[in-house]
């Protein structure tokens, strides 16, 4: 018996880091691996509901390979035999799409997406799908097709979304990877209300199968460490996506950087939808605080977006959505969920020249958050205004005709490519987690990752999440 088998009594909650470790030292297999996380899954399962698809012989089946390539000495790297998820609109070859719709016939991919390869290539072990909410365009995990996802800290929270699913799953430790894609904050919503680490990478760092505007993918995890290892196998080009930036090479080792001299910007009016809540205020400042304390020179960064823009932006979106919904047979439109039916109808009230404007809201906040945070090495900033809401409510505000008011801080670095990392800095007097952003220029994800992996060995005791309490 292994020193970490021995004195572990959850291996699902082990890191990437010290997977690959023990794997490599002939301490673990993978396959005892997958075994304890498929154990998780099915524990928490019929409470979180975080999974789409999970076949627990598949997930055998590749870790049984692993060990094999790990027994010959062959392995494919670090990450040969980790666990990890994708979200469901994630394309894996022959798995069905629904992107959280219960539509009939969703889309079947005949290829992997790039992600689904590099992961595979590397050797790591897919646990399954994970779930979102209906198109992805909401902040909950209130899904047509899979009901309610819920947050593993309090089942009676939201997980944040649209990788609802994936924060889900890496929050309860269904094992210490995870990717999730992000259009407004999908990635780091779930990220700051489930105290997790994760990134939105600069546009066209990670190929997609399907790129548009502000759209991106990336890791979701406990630890910075761990997501930065991630990254060294996601962002690598791939032609199918035609976004793709050829970015210089970059340090995934996530060693914390050092602060003295950093120029840093502290942000807390976003000047568009919701007021933040004190608390949450009080954590992001007192990260602010730290980085001063230790030598960094902080500034207050003054609001760059404004309601217009969001609101303009929302627009967009909803006549976009309007567009794919309106091409459904009726029986079909009835199948949508209904919050998604209101919300994207009013896309309807546009015309042609307002479709324009509103479209141009994007060139507008790009313009404005580049101009504004240029200056800086790092920007933190609130992940979301408020804390998680109940999960049974699609969106922070149960108004489907106002816009989306929880995304003043995280959307402006989808439209300006800009990275941006969550890590947890607090909870709330009723236990729930405070996220705190922390962005960088586009193509320094590095120097983000190595930034948060500073404040999370320094943080407080009071804003380390306890994993250990989710068990």
């Amino acid at each position: 018996m292994s020193q970490i088998s021995e004195h572990s009594t959850a291996l699902h909650q082990l890191s990437a880091r010290e997977l690959g470790a023990a794997y490599a030292a002939r301490e673990l297999s993978p396959v005892e691996v997958a075994r304890s996380v498929i154990s998780r899954v099915e524990e928490r399962e019929p409470v979180l509901n975080a999974m789409y698809k999970f076949d627990p012989q598949d997930v055998l089946r590749q870790a049984e390979q692993s060990e094999q390539r790990w027994a010959s000495g062959a392995p494919r790297g670090a990450l040969d035999g980790v666990p990890v998820t994708v979200k469901e609109n994630i394309a894996r070859k022959g798995i069905p799409m629904p992107s959280g719709t219960a539509l009939s016939n969703p889309k079947v991919p005949t290829q992997n997406a790039p992600i689904t390869d590099r992961i595979l290539e590397a050797g790591a072990v897919i646990v399954g799908s994970t779930t979102m909410p209906d198109w992805g365009m909401l902040s909950s995990g209130v899904s047509s097709l899979h009901g309610i996802t819920r947050s593993a800290w309090n089942p009676e929270w939201t997980t944040g979304g649209s990788s609802a699913g994936a924060g889900a799953a890496a929050a309860a430790g269904y094992g210490p990877l995870h990717v999730g894609t992000d259009i407004g904050g999908s990635i780091r919503l779930p990220g700051g209300w489930q105290a997790l680490a994760t990134l939105k990478p600069s546009a066209g760092l990670i190929p997609l199968d399907v790129p548009y505007i502000g759209r991106a993918a990336g890791p979701m995890g406990r630890s910075v460490t761990d997501i930065a290892l991630l990254m060294s196998i996601l962002a690598q080009p791939d032609l199918r996506d035609y976004t793709t930036r050829p970015y210089p090479a970059m340090d995934w080792t996530a060693d914390p950087i050092d602060v003295r001299g950093l120029k840093v910007a502290v942000h807390l009016d976003a000047n568009a939808g919701a007021a933040v809540e004190s608390e949450i205020a009080a954590a992001v400042s007192a990260v602010a605080d730290l980085f001063a304390a230790t030598g960094a020179d902080v500034e207050v960064l003054n609001p760059f977006i404004d309601q217009q823009m969001l609101d303009r932006l929302d627009g967009f979106w909803r006549t976009r959505s309007l567009a794919d919904y309106r091409e459904l047979p009726a029986a079909e439109q009835s199948k949508v969920l209904d919050y998604i039916v209101a919300w994207c109808t009013d896309g309807g009230k546009f015309d042609g020249a307002d479709t324009i404007r509103n479209f141009g809201a994007i060139d507008q906040m790009q313009k404005a958050t580049i101009a504004a945070t240029s200056e800086f090495d790092i920007v933190i900033s609130p992940v979301s205004p408020m804390a998680a809401f109940p999960a049974e409510q699609p969106m922070p505000h149960p108004d489907p005709h106002a816009t989306m008011s929880h995304i003043g801080f995280t959307v402006p670095y989808n439209m300006s490519g800009q990275p941006a990392a969550t890590v947890n800095c607090g909870f709330t007097s009723d236990g729930k987690p405070i996220g705190v952003q922390l962005s960088g220029r586009v193509g320094a994800d590095d120097q983000v990752l190595k930034a948060a992996s500073w404040y999370e060995s320094q943080r407080p005791a009071t804003a380390v999440p306890n994993w250990l309490e989710l068990d």
